[in-house]
């Protein structure tokens, strides 16, 4: 079986493309010749894969989108592929791995936050309406045959948005190494880790990983940790606005009691020097670094628009709570600190999740559509 995988851009380091990274080896695995279709190959991709450049030039965000899409459907009408599954919203597509989640849906949570001029923005910006129009298109083209939804909540967003057959959403969530992530690590690595930050040794401390602090509620995380006496915070990951919350910190005197560490290639010391992790994002399709957390060990407090919120049972291996609601978050954060049997019970939910668990999901897919293209007798 020869199979496209089709992503715009290709980020080695991404949390989707850890997806697609999964449904890759996964298809390898079942004997099958996987292609990833993209803009441009990185040089620091590990994935042994065959890719196809296709990079057709552009004036704006919306024109590229565009034109990727034109390229894409002129390479298909020529490349034979049993089956094509997308992660760009591609009406061209067999099957569309939803590892970005619903745009409609993100815009509506982001509203949330946005004054009237921001949202008026928002409804002019032709990249928007050209992603909006694309999804539609995509939802509703004849030719989809299945949809990987990395969450219930996912699968719940398209129905919400889309006129949609419900038998053809499927929800594969992602893998979580249990060994690679685990509490052995803070024997190592939690002391000195918290000696480079300047984190007293018995000091509780709440962790938040990802780029994109906005969506992801750093600004929540940082009304919450000065709302619980004696907090520290560690805030791992990039923002254009960098120093727009290092001021928020030091406007709500946190100054010595959060510690910005910008991107890092390996997190684990910083999930070993911590007793929480606390992500209330506005929106997340999922978000791998719950379960990492959770393996690790940690309790979590995760928002309801967190595709991880399916992982956890509230009060009993994390919390969750609205993405806005900064008191609530810091009482979770207290309750969670508050019992020390709430971690290992996190670790126990995400064990069954291993990649090779995950793999058979994605073949037993890919089976189901062969067999059903398949015609009788064959």
């Amino acid at each position: 079986m020869k199979l496209a995988l089709i992503r715009a851009k290709y980020d080695p380091f991404g949390g989707a493309e850890r997806f697609l990274n999964n449904a890759a080896e996964a298809l390898v695995g079942f004997g099958a010749t996987p292609t990833i279709i993209t803009r441009a190959w990185p040089a620091s991709a590990t994935l042994d894969i065959a890719h196809l450049i296709v990079n057709p030039g552009y004036l704006t965000s919306a024109g590229r989108d565009r034109g990727f899409a034109r390229a894409v459907g002129q390479l298909l009408r020529v490349t034979a592929f049993d089956l094509v599954q997308s992660y760009e919203r591609l009406a061209c597509c067999d099957i569309f791995h939803a590892v970005d989640g619903v745009h409609a849906e993100w815009l509506q949570q982001r509203q949330r936050v946005q004054g009237p001029i921001a949202r008026l923005g928002v409804r002019i910006n032709p990249h928007h309406r050209t992603l909006l129009a694309a999804e539609r298109e995509m939802y509703t083209s004849s030719r989809l045959r299945a949809v990987i939804c990395i969450s219930e909540m996912v699968k719940r967003d398209v129905l919400r948005h889309y006129p949609i057959d419900p038998a053809k959403l499927h929800v594969i969530y992602g893998s979580i190494d249990s060994e690679l992530f685990h509490p052995k690590h803070r024997e190592l690595h939690r002391l000195p880790t918290r000696a480079k930050l300047n984190i007293p040794a018995e000091a509780p401390v709440a962790i938040f990983v990802g780029a994109g602090f906005e969506r992801k509620g750093v600004k929540v995380f940082l009304d919450a940790v000065a709302g619980v006496p004696g907090l520290y915070g560690i805030v791992v990951g990039r923002d254009k606005r960098m120093q727009h919350y290092r001021a928020r910190a030091d406007s709500l005197g946190l100054s010595k009691r959060v510690v910005f560490t910008g991107p890092l290639a390996n997190v684990k010391p910083y999930y070993a020097a911590s007793d929480v992790f606390v992500m209330p994002t506005l929106y997340e399709p999922f978000g791998l670094v719950f379960g990492e957390a959770m393996a690790s060990g940690l309790p979590v407090v995760a928002s309801q628009q967190a595709g991880a919120a399916d992982w956890i049972t509230h009060g009993v291996d994390g919390f969750v709570v609205d993405a806005l609601d900064s008191p609530a978050v810091a009482r979770s954060i207290a309750a969670a600190l508050a019992d020390p049997t709430m971690g290992m019970r996190a670790r126990q939910k995400v064990l069954s999740h291993t990649p090779a668990a995950v793999a058979a999901r994605y073949a037993g897919l890919y089976r189901q559509l062969l067999e059903c293209a398949s015609p009788k007798g064959d």
